[in-house]
């Protein structure tokens, strides 16, 4: 059903938890923190919750219950500043190359993300990111928390020297590199939270359509939120389920149609690139891909529980 054919409420409210990538603007000064420090420039497009932002006003996003979900853009020679939150924050990359360092005790380990790699930020360790590359990186950020604390600076130039602050805190040449085999307390720490797309299992669900999961029982076990890269072909969709948690759909390739029913009656949306639809608790929906090419789709779903949902073909 086109939405714009039709004004009921159902609709309407359908329309509301709907995030469309060309009705939003980058926020350059999403955090003020930054403020007077060009190395330090990102932009944020907030589409549940304003994340690790302040403008919880920003009346453009939707409202956050279990986690939030933004895109961060970041240009070649720019960082952000050590950090931590009491909750975890998951970096998944789309586009571009982002080294990410994870900071304790003046010692610091990097890693280096490629797209569709993920790094689960730990709670309470410090961690910063950088752009070495060549291109700009997008990355969706999500914090397993609906209204997370300000976060708590380590390493800021404006307490420490740019070239410390860029390297989250290690002296030169003191840098750890990433190894998941690496016998370092902070690489087998960083171990545990970072997935490589490409190491991740392929699920193929008998409704049609593949499943990588990031956050969750296969993947790394938090007790926050589950989070899943789908793959759905084209001409293939889903019945309609119900959980007893919010969830979202971010497309990053490819179309969706997501829909909603209540009492009997159905709505559907198409959703493009970088568009979302959150789906609040206990309400029936189901996705279909009628696009020529296959989708690929972030899934964040506001439980770390299973749920008994079975995926059926439409």
């Amino acid at each position: 059903m086109n939405m714009r054919a039709t004004a009921s409420p159902l609709a309407a409210e359908l329309k509301a938890h709907t995030g469309r990538f060309t009705d939003k603007e980058f926020d350059w000064n999403a955090f003020p923190s930054n403020a007077g420090f060009p190395d330090l420039a990102r932009a944020q497009m907030r589409y549940v919750g304003a994340g690790g932002s302040p403008k919880v006003g920003d009346t453009s996003t939707l409202k956050a219950d279990n986690f939030t979900v933004s895109l961060i853009y970041k240009e070649p020679g720019k960082y952000a500043a050590c950090h931590s939150h009491e909750i975890e924050e998951s970096f998944l990359i789309i586009d571009g190359a982002l080294i990410v360092g994870w900071e304790r005790d003046g010692e610091v380990c990097e890693v280096n993300l490629g797209p569709k790699d993920m790094i689960l930020n730990a709670r309470e360790i410090g961690h910063g990111f950088r752009v070495d590359g060549v291109e700009p990186v997008l990355m969706s950020i999500s914090v397993d928390v609906g209204k997370p604390l300000p976060p708590v600076y380590h390493y800021h130039p404006k307490e420490h020297a740019p070239e410390l602050a860029r390297a989250f805190g290690a002296k030169p040449g003191e840098t750890i590199k990433f190894d998941p085999a690496g016998d370092h307390p902070l690489q087998k720490l960083m171990a545990q939270y970072v997935i490589r797309h490409v190491d991740q299992p392929t699920i193929w669900e008998d409704a049609g359509f593949s499943r990588k999961v990031y956050v969750g029982e296969g993947g790394l076990g938090h007790d926050t939120c589950r989070k899943e890269m789908w793959g759905v072909p084209s001409r293939v969709g889903i019945k309609g389920f119900v959980r007893d948690v919010e969830d979202a759909f971010l497309v990053l390739e490819g179309s969706l149609t997501v829909g909603w029913e209540d009492n009997g009656e159905t709505v559907e949306v198409e959703l493009g690139p970088r568009d979302l639809v959150k789906t609040p608790a206990g309400r029936k929906h189901w996705i279909r891909n009628d696009g020529a090419g296959a989708a690929t789709v972030w899934h964040v779903i506001g439980s770390s529980k299973g749920d008994d949902v079975v995926y059926e073909a439409a």
